[in-house]
């Protein structure tokens, strides 16, 4: 009789170690799942972000042409900075990565600023109609760009923290996702544009 209490807890226990050992490890095929997804996630955020960024870069580039043949008949003289804006579109949609297209962006950026500011040496520029709307959509295009810029930037630095943290680390090596190049503008970017003639 002693023998089959004994055999009864024993079994009650096994089946009592069995059911934790099954919870524990569908808690942890869990957490592996979710770490897993997570990192896809923001993987997927951050190449749907770049997607914006290069949307509204390649309506600024479709602007180009326009505002550039516009400013052609006033500037005659100002080939080389057409020459360079042409150079630095092509860069763009020849470059295989993001950095080297937000460098491509950055230097078109600086140019372009180079270009606007030829309308105060042509004040017959300043009235054209074409201009004018051509620079009011390039000035759309521009918000829209910082705008894009910044929402990659937060997906980047979302994707590079989880990255950069302790499980997060795991699940990124798992899921094969690398951190994600942040779209700056380089610092003479940020200084005021000289028009020299």
């Amino acid at each position: 009789m002693e023998f089959s209490r004994n055999k009864g807890k024993i079994g009650v226990g096994c089946v009592v170690a069995v059911v934790v050992v099954v919870l524990l490890l569908v808690i942890f095929v869990g957490v592996i799942v979710s770490g897993y997804n997570k990192a896809i996630t923001k993987d997927e955020e951050v190449k749907n972000r770049w997607a914006q960024v290069d949307t509204v870069l390649v309506r600024r580039f479709d602007l180009i042409p326009n505002l550039v043949e516009t400013v052609k008949g006033y500037a005659t003289h100002e080939k080389e900075l057409f020459e360079n804006i042409a150079n630095a579109r092509t860069k763009y949609f020849q470059a295989p990565g993001v950095a080297d297209k937000a460098q491509a962006a950055n230097e078109v950026q600086g140019l372009l600023s180079r270009l606007l500011l030829l309308r105060e040496q042509y004040p017959e520029l300043k009235a054209n109609e074409n201009f004018l709307k051509l620079q009011d959509q390039l000035e759309g295009t521009e918000n829209r760009i910082a705008v894009a810029r910044m929402r990659y930037n937060e997906g980047v630095k979302d994707l590079n923290a989880y990255e950069r943290s302790f499980f997060g680390r795991f699940f990124c090596s798992m899921a094969k996702v690398k951190s994600a190049e942040y779209f700056e503008a380089p610092e003479e970017k940020t200084a005021v544009p000289q028009v020299k003639f």
